[in-house]
């Protein structure tokens, strides 16, 4: 079997000449038809082969020739693709959706209820802040996946945590058991960040406008109750609690990066591994490159939850999707394929795979070995899915209409509400320019 990764060049050719091709897995000419598949490139190495092994396994039993493309995210690679091929309304059977995908994109994507109705059954219900991004006026539009899902997570030195802001990590969130993490607050965590920015190892906190960014703040945003905009439409960004997000956020500013305001999504990973910070906010990733690159780091990091603040503990997820356009040839056969993904067997397949970077849809699937098991330390990410205590996952800009809630997003309203604020704006300045870009997207 066979696969490619697409190009820019490669995407932007495929557009221009409406359609992408991708390699075929090769098969025997007793094929009982054929479906294309276009998927996310995966950054940990080997992802992508067990991806490729659980595809063929399903293809050989099903007589289906089958063509994989693992398309890049970077250079909005994959967006374009999925713009190109709604337009086209040709192109792959199924692709991959992040986010608010399929509320963008719900006019050209097949209703998959009837699957999930089957997938449910067996996998027990769907993570709810999957569902309000996945099932759009009661249909589903894509099939959540596991490959690929992430969760954000705090990522802490644990001796730096220990010695400078005298916070035991690892009692909090003890590797293999529930967490006992009452005491872990946003106002712990703003003293926190003092004490280790005094000590010369600040917390990693970006506020551009990138994906790491929008996780965090938004998941501050949740967890003080302070929404922009209600489930209805309405703008709700003059509110106590977005004023109380806002006097927090701040505080916090003063603690941040000095450069914070231009940090891509590589910053907070690099501060992390070059041992200048104690903490950062970030799925496995960056331990994972530092087992590589400074394994003298990886063997103090700690994976575990997010603060808590008045209205909860928020930890944002970011899901991702299967869709099946609606112009798909073979619907039946593409159908099938999604069933076999998403079983439990292969959602653990995956998770092994990704060293435990990928988080299922499905609660009960968060008994994988994998992530008590992945190090070093030896337990360091067993927090990294939700285990227990009081922690759920969360949507930075929900609850807002998913369609308006994806320009909140692509604007990054909340970081930049903090950071005119924080560098001297009037608060009621602020929140007028925020409610002023909100009834703006409401008209768009």
């Amino acid at each position: 079997m066979q696969s490619r990764k697409l190009s820019r060049r490669r995407v932007v050719a495929a557009s221009a000449a409406i359609g992408l091709v991708g390699a075929p897995f090769v098969r025997g000419a007793n094929a009982a038809g054929s479906l294309s598949i276009g998927l996310w490139d995966h950054w940990v190495p080997g992802a992508n082969d067990a991806q490729t092994a659980i595809i063929k396994e399903w293809a050989d039993r099903e007589k289906v020739d089958v063509k994989v493309d693992y398309i890049t995210s970077q250079g909005n690679k994959l967006l374009l693709t999925l713009a190109a091929e709604s337009l086209a309304q040709s192109g792959h059977d199924i692709m991959e959706f992040t986010n608010w995908d399929p509320a963008q994109y719900s006019a050209r994507l097949e209703p998959v209820n009837d699957l999930m109705d089957s997938i449910v059954a067996k996998n027990g219900p769907i993570d709810p802040a999957v569902a309000y991004l996945g099932k759009i006026d009661g249909k589903w539009l894509g099939v959540p996946m596991t490959r690929g899902t992430l969760l954000l997570g705090c990522c802490s030195r644990f001796d730096m945590m220990k010695e400078y802001a005298g916070i035991d990590v690892q009692a909090l969130y003890p590797a293999g058991k529930p967490p006992q993490d009452a005491s872990w607050t946003w106002d712990a965590f703003l003293t926190a960040a003092e004490k280790c920015k005094k000590a010369g190892f600040g917390f990693g906190l970006p506020l551009g406008g990138t994906t790491d960014t929008n996780q965090w703040v938004g998941a501050l945003f949740l967890a003080y109750g302070a929404d922009l905009m209600d489930a209805k439409g309405n703008v709700t960004v003059k509110s106590d609690a977005v004023r109380q997000v806002l006097d927090y956020a701040k505080r916090l500013f003063a603690f941040c990066p000095s450069d914070a305001v231009a940090w891509d999504d590589a910053s907070n990973n690099k501060w992390l591994i070059s041992g200048k910070g104690a903490l950062i906010f970030n799925p496995p990733s960056a331990w994972a490159v530092a087992k590589r690159d400074a394994p003298q780091v990886a063997e103090k990091c700690w994976t575990h939850g997010f603060p808590k603040g008045p209205k909860g503990r928020f930890n944002p997820i970011l899901p991702r999707f299967y869709g099946l356009w609606s112009f798909s040839k073979n619907k039946p056969a593409a159908k099938s394929l999604l069933q076999f993904l998403a079983s439990r067997q292969n959602a653990e397949k995956q998770v092994a795979a990704s060293q435990g970077y990928d988080i299922p849809p499905y609660p009960k699937f968060n008994d994988f070995k994998t992530w008590d098991e992945e190090g070093p330390p030896k337990g360091s990410i067993s927090h990294y899915p939700i285990k227990g205590g009081d922690q759920v996952a969360g949507v930075t800009c929900s609850p807002a209409p998913p369609t308006i809630a994806a320009q909140i997003w692509a604007n990054s309203i909340q970081a930049k509400m903090i950071v005119r604020y924080a560098q001297g704006e009037a608060m009621q300045k602020t929140l007028d320019w925020a409610a002023s870009e909100l009834e703006g997207f409401k008209r768009t």
